[in-house]
């Protein structure tokens, strides 16, 4: 309700897609009652039925490739998808059938960056890259990852430009020891009768 200027894209959470019905239902629940103006399918084998689906009643897509955190167990973990020739070729293939099918946007995810570079070029749509280098159209950070938050260095696709985390831990850190102290409330924060 907050936004006016940015596009609001959703992703369609695990499982909401899981069957072609079930994912034009939800997908039509998150476009009405989540406001949402795109949601993102991650790729897998049925997708492109459901892209093209999807697209027919008006719903406008973004298919994630690459590696797909909802399926990070299938893959033994956080990895970059795409080294080997079979799997890059793969990628390419699927990026193609999802753009016919009629996804509006491509999101590439831990992609070398020459495979992403290469997706990019041959895509008449947008191409928008986390940890895929800088050949894409645009650029995906994590909010948390940017300022800092987490406390632990984000992994290699990211970049703290700040780091709130510190800054938040030795704000509670002052603020429990003026509570201790007596400090806080102090004449200035208190109200008189």
């Amino acid at each position: 309700r907050g936004n006016s200027t940015a596009m609001l894209m959703a992703d369609m959470p695990f499982m909401s897609y899981s069957s072609p019905n079930d994912c034009l239902l939800n997908a039509a629940r998150i476009m009405k009652e989540g406001k949402a103006e795109m949601v993102k399918l991650e790729w897998g084998e049925l997708e492109t039925d459901m892209v093209a689906r999807l697209t027919q009643c008006g719903i406008p897509v973004c298919a994630h490739l690459g590696l797909t955190p909802q399926a990070i167990h299938k893959y033994g973990g956080y990895r970059v998808q795409g080294r080997e020739s079979e799997s890059a070729q793969r990628m390419k293939q699927d990026a193609r059938s999802l753009e016919e099918a009629g996804a509006d946007m491509l999101l590439l995810e831990c992609v070398p960056s020459d495979l992403a570079a290469e997706i990019t070029r041959a895509a008449s749509v947008p191409v928008i890259g986390i940890g895929a280098g800088s050949g894409c159209g645009g650029q995906i950070l994590v909010m948390a990852d940017l300022l800092g938050m987490s406390g632990t260095m984000p992994g290699k696709l990211a970049r703290s430009y700040t780091n709130m985390h510190d800054d938040a831990v030795e704000a509670l850190r002052q603020y429990i020891q003026d509570v201790h102290e007596g400090a806080f409330p102090a004449v200035e924060n208190t109200y008189e009768s």
